[in-house]
């Protein structure tokens, strides 16, 4: 099955169009305390791999009608657990962590069952499958986190979308007054009933081969609480291959700072920068720590256009490394292979994923293009190339010269 997942437009209206209801659920403890208060409207969109072959997608959505087998409160040893359960082997499950000012979602999981004949009545492969998508978000402890806007989140095969979101978790049986709103949510106070459907008017750039400036240098971070934990400078250009009138062109577009935001996660070994530019454009950065030093890993990147939207991932990245504690450093223009009709070109990178203080970057650690190695390069190349065109030379004033003393001992 094809790694990506892509759908088209009429997929996204109908998440418009589709009566999707609400489900609310409470997860209490032994002594019938509520825990865990969550309610929300999602839809998900499946990739699967048809009996012939081909790859289809549908959309189903969470019905109000659910349970919550399997959650837990949680204890001084044990995570909460919120797990709903619906339709034929489905489920949404959310872990949860805390520290003493603030909890998070740490991951996602979504399990869908292809068995499901109604569903995916031609499905190759009928079995129950597992998209897990790591979070780690941070929510202020005692207050409960509402979006009321719609929320995207990508996995390898499935794209879920989330709306009226209100959830909470370490409730301690009390409904909590004080509020935790998403990004979105702050710029409106207009609560939407369905979720936005992207329009020509925010759609991406119009595809075109005519080049495109040097993008803005954009200034983002990433919050654990109310510390950073993640600090990153550049400028991003995306160059993707895009049917237009039944040829393929090439289109590069830059990401706009002024107008994307920056989320993500951070842990011990882990973190994530997610840049959301106006919901026409994700991009992902994923690192990772090895032998104490931090590196890029993946790239993911969901792109919305006028004929729907896909998705493209490389996971097997090892760039930008860095010690732990520093940060990585590169102003020329680098060049990330996300798929085969996919680059991301980044400029004056700077990036510390890790170990950050006082929200500033920490000792900078260069690229090899930006060093002065980088110049000797050609002076050295050059060098060798001169130095075995003289050597050719001799050799063959050697052979002539060898060449005469032999016509004359004859």
């Amino acid at each position: 099955m094809e790694r990506y997942l892509c759908c088209v437009l009429v997929c996204l209206l109908g998440l418009g169009l589709m009566r999707t209801e609400a489900f609310q659920v409470e997860v209490r403890d032994e002594s019938n305390k509520t825990c865990i208060h969550a309610s929300m409207k999602v839809n998900f969109t499946i990739t699967y791999e048809t009996t012939s072959n081909k790859t289809e997608n549908i959309t189903y959505s969470a019905p109000d009608e659910v349970s919550t087998a399997g959650s837990k409160c949680g204890g001084s040893e044990e995570a909460p657990l919120l797990v709903v359960n619906f339709g034929n082997n489905f489920s949404l499950s959310m872990n949860f962590s805390s520290n003493v000012t603030v909890y998070s979602v740490d991951a996602i999981v979504f399990t869908y069952n292809t068995a499901d004949s109604t569903l995916f009545p031609d499905a190759k492969n009928k079995e129950i499958f597992t998209s897990v998508r790591f979070v780690g978000e941070p929510i202020p402890m005692n207050a409960t986190y509402v979006c009321l806007h719609e929320e995207v989140v990508t996995t390898e095969d499935v794209v879920q979308v989330y709306w009226n979101v209100s959830l909470q978790a370490y409730a301690q049986d009390v409904q909590l007054k004080k509020e935790f709103h998403c990004s979105d949510d702050a710029t409106t106070t207009v609560a939407p009933t369905t979720p936005k459907v992207t329009t020509s008017s925010t759609a991406a750039p119009t595809p075109t081969t005519k080049p495109v400036d040097k993008p803005s240098i954009g200034n983002y971070k990433v919050f654990k609480g109310t510390e950073t934990c993640l600090m990153a400078s550049m400028g991003l250009q995306l160059n993707a291959s895009l049917l237009v009138d039944g040829k393929t062109v090439w289109t590069p577009f830059n990401i706009n700072p002024n107008r994307t935001n920056s989320t993500g996660s951070c842990d011990n070994s882990t973190a994530l920068l997610r840049l959301n530019d106006n919901e026409t454009t994700i991009v992902e950065f994923y690192f990772t720590i090895k032998n104490k030093n931090f590196y890029l890993q993946e790239v993911n990147v969901t792109v919305f256009n006028a004929s729907g939207f896909s998705q493209r991932t490389n996971s097997n990245l090892s760039l930008w490394e860095a010690s732990v504690g520093n940060s990585y450093l590169c102003h020329k223009e680098q060049l990330i292979t996300v798929s085969e009709d996919l680059y991301v070109h980044t400029f004056d990178v700077q990036v510390q994923p890790f170990g950050v203080n006082n929200a500033t970057f920490a000792t900078a650690e260069e690229c090899f293009a930006d060093s002065d190695l980088s110049f000797l390069i050609p002076v050295v190349v050059g060098a060798v190339l001169v130095f075995l065109i003289i050597l050719v030379f001799i050799s063959y004033l050697i052979g002539r010269r060898k060449s005469r003393t032999g016509y004359q001992s004859v």
